[in-house]
């Protein structure tokens, strides 16, 4: 499960912003101020962080200069309802990675997201562990306890992008484009295939599996 924290001192759109990310599979972790998000950070692993800049106590300048102080390397978009180059300037120098302007729309806002966790997974050590399965991006195999499995590179990448956001629906087209190209030339049933072989190759293995999602796509759902 991906851990999203929301640092943000309008109730209202925290609330929003919370039911909104929680439909689309996070699970989300609330502060009203930079103050509470601090103390969020040392009792949880947090992915990303949605950032407001304007908030009491410890504004959201001072929180992400505190979090790349302490070496927390992680996804950070900054809220604000100030447009200005300046504004932008001050908050990527200080460490942000992007910037969503108020009011929010709410579809860029998960396209933002998506995009940064993408970009953040690929700079990791590229392995996902589940249990005992561990699945390297590198070597593009799947240990379980010395056993290796070894799929195709379009196997397993497709295995590793359901995976890397457990309970979060693909639609086959978005499969195709993120795993194949928006170039290819074979129809979305090549991912039915491709889903599987996958099934045929792990069927043995208890720790997730992947679910067909009738008249949409794909999910993986970890069994752990």
């Amino acid at each position: 499960m991906i851990n999203i924290l929301i640092v943000e001192d309008e109730k209202n759109l925290r609330r929003l912003m919370e039911v909104f990310l929680k439909e689309n599979g996070f699970e989300v972790f609330l502060a009203e101020d930079g103050e509470k998000a601090v103390e969020i950070f040392f009792e949880y692993h947090i992915d990303l962080v949605l950032c407001d800049i304007m908030m009491p106590k410890v504004n959201g300048y001072d929180l992400v200069k505190e979090l790349r102080r302490f070496n927390y390397d992680l996804p950070i978009i900054m809220v604000t309802a100030k447009e200005s180059f300046e504004d932008k300037k001050k908050g990527f120098l200080i460490g942000a990675d992007d910037y969503i302007v108020k009011p929010i729309d709410l579809d860029e806002m998960l396209l933002r997201i998506n995009a940064l966790l993408r970009r953040a997974k690929i700079s990791n050590d590229h392995k996902l562990v589940i249990g005992n399965v561990v699945l390297d991006y590198n070597t593009l195999t799947i240990t379980k306890e010395k056993k290796i499995i070894e799929l195709t590179k379009k196997e397993f990448y497709l295995l590793f992008k359901l995976l890397s956001y457990p309970k979060q629906i693909f639609t086959r087209h978005q499969l195709i484009e993120e795993i194949w190209g928006v170039d290819i030339e074979s129809d979305e049933r090549t991912v039915d295939v491709h889903i599987k072989r996958i099934r045929e190759k792990l069927g043995d293995l208890e720790e997730f599996k992947i679910i067909t999602v009738r008249g949409l796509g794909y999910k993986a759902e970890k069994m752990i």
